[in-house]
């Protein structure tokens, strides 16, 4: 009987301790918060019952322009801008940056992006690759392009990367297990307790995941948020198309990028989601201003989508004097 006192109690006092802890390696706990948000976290407790879609789009004519530039001296093309973007989007809407685990929210340390990527370029039997990077605050479009063309470079080598050892390791374990192994990590993420190795090196443990099937000359679609990991974003891109405009009384015709959005709204309302996805679209339309990197010599580069004051943010974007949050923020504000 007392033995069966003190293992009850024990496990009382282990199950109260694991509840009280809220660190994370991967997040700051945030535990003042509105009420309401609060208790989103109870009522809708997975990502794909909270998820809200939206879809949006770049007119390209600059970006092509600047694709041509720029792309050969630095090695880039749209899929390196789309990356950029999104780290621009994501530095002007930085409550974006959060994730909910345990029905707790948090704040993610640190901005990483999570690209989807052939093994084999233009390879239709190819497998499809996810390549995750930390973006420092302060980096730059060149330095960007080339921190991700040394993970593509790893990717479409022949040697195994951490993601084939540990897909091949799990692809080996016999049903019953690994359905066992896998509840076992959902509660160890549940209650914080996964490795930070684990979580570093995870590709789906991260700010937003970005796919541009334009680059298979595909449309895109409204993707689901992964239930595993803490993704809260997730952005499709399409093949450019040319939509009809009107633009002061006259019919023009435009090419475009198309681009749909998926959110975790439990982690921000809908007016910061659309200051977000502004940013994205601005820093595709003003790449010149926005991402820098023109000048040979390297004298323009600077922090992804924070042009020095000598060079003005163009008229329209976010942080230039006639900011006018509209389009997305607008359209997004009411949820």
């Amino acid at each position: 009987m007392i033995a069966t006192l003190i293992v009850v109690g024990a496990l009382v006092v282990l199950f109260t301790l694991l509840n009280m802890k809220t660190s994370r390696s991967d997040g700051t706990y945030l535990g003042n918060i509105h009420p309401f948000r609060k208790l989103m976290l109870y009522i809708m407790p997975n990502r794909n019952e909270s998820v809200v879609y939206y879809d949006d789009y770049a007119k390209v004519d600059e970006l092509e322009r600047y694709v041509k530039t720029v792309g050969p001296r630095v090695h880039a093309d749209i899929t390196h801008c789309i990356v950029a973007a999104v780290v621009s989007g994501m530095k002007k809407a930085p409550t974006m940056n959060r994730f909910v685990v345990g029905r707790r929210l948090y704040q993610r340390k640190g901005l990483w992006i999570t690209f989807s990527m052939k093994r084999k370029k233009l390879d239709k039997k190819a497998k499809l690759s996810a390549v995750k990077r930390l973006i420092p605050s302060d980096q730059s479009f060149f330095e960007l392009v080339s921190a991700l063309n040394e993970n593509i470079k790893v990717e479409r080598s022949d040697a195994k990367t951490y993601q084939d050892k540990e897909l091949g390791l799990l692809s080996k374990i016999p049903r019953p297990v690994l359905r066992i192994g896998v509840k076992f990590l959902y509660w160890l993420d549940y209650y914080g307790l996964l490795p930070a190795d684990f979580i570093k090196n995870d590709a789906m443990y991260t700010s937003i995941f970005a796919a541009n099937l334009g680059s298979l000359g595909m449309n895109p679609g409204f993707h689901h948020l992964y239930e595993w990991g803490t993704c809260p974003l997730f952005l499709m891109i399409g093949k450019a198309e040319e939509r009809v405009f009107v633009e002061d009384g006259q019919v023009v015709v435009h090419k475009v990028l198309p681009l749909r959005f998926t959110f975790d709204e439990r982690i921000d309302d809908g007016l910061n989601a659309g200051i977000g996805i502004k940013g994205v679209v601005d820093a595709l339309e003003h790449p010149f201003e926005l991402l820098g990197c023109v000048a040979t010599d390297g004298s323009d580069d600077h922090p992804i989508g924070d042009p020095p004051p000598s060079k003005p943010i163009p008229s329209g974007c976010l942080g230039a004097p006639d900011t006018v949050i509209k389009n997305a923020a607008a359209h997004t504000s009411a949820s």
